[in-house]
């Protein structure tokens, strides 16, 4: 059986009043809320929707897929290197949006970002840790900031385009 997740990301002007406007839509509040970002982990239909007012625009961030094992993981990166085996970026090990965990991502030819994540854990602050890592990713940023990889190179995925 598979166990992946839809996931939807969109960049919200007010966080207020969309956290208002998702949680009346689905009839639950967000499964995360913090000051300036929400998750809803939706059942029926299985969908990971988040909001966030640090991205760089209003509207759809980027679509993705979560995996919940490694195994399914490293199958979606097969699918997204056999759509585009071009315009493929790893992120391991990243810190994003609060989570910690394992990712892949890709555009369309329309340039909407997807992103494939397999969570591992919480992260207690937006895009970092406690830890000050001295490792740099390929987005030229510290491996545990949240982040792209289209900042250093011409790969794929805008700017803050993280936030599973």
């Amino acid at each position: 059986q598979v166990m992946r997740r839809f996931h939807v990301h969109l960049g919200v002007p007010d966080l207020a009043a969309s956290i208002r406007f998702y949680s009346d839509l689905f009839g639950m509040p967000p499964s995360v809320e913090k000051p300036d970002y929400a998750k809803w982990m939706i059942e029926d239909p299985r969908v990971n929707f988040a909001i966030s007012h640090r991205t760089s625009r209003t509207g759809l961030n980027h679509l993705g897929l979560q995996a919940e094992s490694a195994e399914e993981l490293a199958a979606i990166r097969t699918q997204f290197a056999g759509a585009d085996s071009e315009k493929v970026f790893d992120e391991p090990n990243v810190n994003c949006c609060y989570a910690r965990g394992n990712k892949h991502w890709t555009k369309d030819p329309q340039g909407i970002a997807w992103e494939a994540f397999h969570t591992l854990d919480s992260v207690p602050v937006y895009g970092d840790d406690a830890n000050e890592p001295t490792e740099v990713s390929a987005c030229g940023n510290t491996a545990t900031q949240c982040c792209g990889p289209a900042e250093a190179t011409e790969q794929t995925v805008p700017t803050n385009a993280c936030c599973a």
